[in-house]
């Protein structure tokens, strides 16, 4: 009588089955990987857009604070960047348009500088806030930081989009500084 070679069905069912288990308890663990990985991306682009806000500022004192993340970058695309007050080479291309899907790291960045009502064509203040692109998988925090730097986070937010806080609701509950 000849010995068979190779696997039996059953064997292989249970090989299945053992890989299928793995991978139930491996995805949700990716997928919170990777939520956490895009909330770091925002805050970092933020923490960047602050930095930048500060620079512009300084740049051109007559205009205060940019009017939208766009003018932070080079809007027109020009290779080299020439530096203007409305195309100010501070941040990449990619944060720079992040206004709009599919926005950065699963997050929509925007930025908007707020004029002195004194002096319409200055911008004496802004806000800037990220939100997920998709709520529960791009991401589970809404961000925003004014002029004064501190970026706070909505642990609790289930939707709005955060480009049309204001900048007291920044300062507002629920947003909180992060730690």
């Amino acid at each position: 009588m000849r010995a068979h070679r190779g696997f039996s069905l059953i064997e292989l069912l249970i090989v299945v089955a053992i890989i299928l288990i793995i991978a139930a308890i491996a995805i949700p663990n990716l997928l919170r990987a990777r939520i956490a990985a895009n909330e770091a991306s925002a805050a970092s682009s933020l923490r960047t857009i602050n930095t930048a806000e500060v620079s512009y500022s300084t740049s051109y004192p007559t205009v205060g604070f940019s009017a939208t993340n766009a003018v932070l970058g080079n809007p027109g695309g020009a290779t080299p960047c020439t530096p203007s007050s409305t195309n100010a080479c501070l941040i990449d291309q990619v944060l720079a348009s992040a206004a709009a899907a599919p926005g950065k790291s699963g997050y929509l960045v925007s930025e908007v500088g707020i004029a002195d009502p004194n002096v319409a064509t200055y911008n004496s203040t802004y806000q800037a806030g990220a939100a997920p692109v998709t709520w529960n998988s791009s991401g589970v925090k809404a961000f925003c930081t004014t002029e004064d730097g501190v970026i706070r986070a909505d642990y609790g937010n289930t939707g709005k989009d955060v480009s049309t806080v204001g900048h007291n609701a920044c300062y507002a509950a629920p947003y909180r500084a992060m730690q």
